[in-house]
């Protein structure tokens, strides 16, 4: 079950994604040739006016394929004779459903519930230090750590993680003031039985609070605000460093988080609670990730698109769109390599359990 379903989530997402662009394609007066569900063969095909629909028989992704988005054409409604900002909505609307749809899945997710977790201190541990009238206090709700804001209760860790050190910089709110802390000594020093040393912060947080529609609809933002935060952090661990591609996961290894998920739930209903919030995250992700200025990605196609305009009003010359969509079929080599690589290496690690 937990398969079928992350079948039926990626491709629910990737056909969100086309959508978004065929409609603002529509609205633009962009003539749209097909419009297809998954990939492969067709099982259905109809034709409804300029737009042939489809259904294809493999369950794994799907297109909007417009005219003239790739070549030069003649035709007064392809993609290339739109005005250049009609051309950005459409390339912009695929991530920005697939924003729209995250949301709305933690909606759905946060909305019935009558308590949300703030992080808030808790409970200090003897050795803390810091745990006085004039540094934290029981109650003290966290909103900015080491210059990153606390949007839910397990970023305090996250955060505390990346940046294993003993001073932080603390922001909290204390009866409606924030108060700042400067290298406030959080942590201490100590040393295992292996003689391996590690911090030790002796304090608890997670704090159960009562919350009203207003209050869900905020906690439904921060969650979207952490979400793309977590984009931005994964990248920064990967340029430093601090990631590889072995940390790197795709739809093979996410389908196999989604069935850890599932089978460490307490209950059916917890179990499909979980998946979808991984299903919200995938969404978020998959808005974010697109439209990083990478060829072949969305992000990419915006680059090229603004530098595209930006040339021809200074030179007053027409490019010829075969050349940008030469630098995009390059990129979408590498990306399908590079799928492939991570491919390979979830299904290696499933074996290997």
């Amino acid at each position: 079950m937990t398969i079928i379903f992350g079948i039926l989530l990626f491709s629910f997402l990737i056909f969100i994604h086309e959508l978004g662009h065929f409609l603002a394609a529509k609205a633009s007066g962009v003539r749209v040739n097909e419009f297809a569900m998954f990939m492969g063969p067709a099982i259905i095909k109809k034709q409804v006016g300029e737009t042939l629909y489809s259904l294809r028989c493999i369950p794994i992704g799907g297109y909007c394929a417009m005219e003239g988005e790739n070549e030069d054409t003649d035709d007064p409604h392809s993609f290339q004779k739109a005005a250049w900002w009609k051309r950005l909505v459409i390339l912009v609307a695929g991530s920005f459903m697939n924003l729209l749809t995250g949301v709305v899945i933690f909606a759905i997710l946060i909305l019935p519930a009558k308590q949300i977790v703030e992080p808030a201190m808790v409970e200090f541990q003897d050795c803390c230090i810091f745990c006085h009238q004039d540094g934290l206090q029981v109650g003290d709700v966290v909103v900015e750590l080491d210059g990153e804001k606390i949007y839910t209760n397990p970023n305090i860790s996250t955060i505390l993680t990346l940046n294993p050190k003993v001073e932080h910089d603390i922001t909290v709110l204390r009866d409606g003031k924030k108060i700042t802390f400067e290298n406030l000594e959080m942590a201490h020093t100590h040393t295992d039985e292996n003689g391996q040393e590690y911090l030790h912060y002796g304090f608890s947080y997670g704090q159960a609070k009562d919350v009203n529609f207003l209050g869900k609809l905020d906690y439904v933002r921060r969650i979207t605000f952490d979400n793309v935060r977590s984009v931005r952090l994964s990248l920064q661990m990967l340029l430093s460093g601090q990631a590889g591609l072995s940390d790197m996961t795709g739809p093979v290894g996410i389908v196999q988080i989604m069935n850890d998920s599932a089978q460490q739930a307490e209950s059916r209903n917890e179990a499909f609670q979980n998946m979808l919030y991984i299903g919200g995250f995938l969404a978020i992700n998959l808005a974010i990730m697109n439209m990083l200025p990478i060829p072949a990605l969305d992000g990419g196609r915006v680059v090229g698109l603004l530098l595209t305009v930006a040339i021809e009003k200074i030179t007053r010359k027409k490019l010829d769109a075969k050349y940008e969509g030469y630098i995009h079929g390059i990129g979408m080599v590498l990306l399908l390599i590079l799928m492939a690589v991570i491919l390979f290496k979830d299904v290696f690690m499933i074996f290997k359990r």
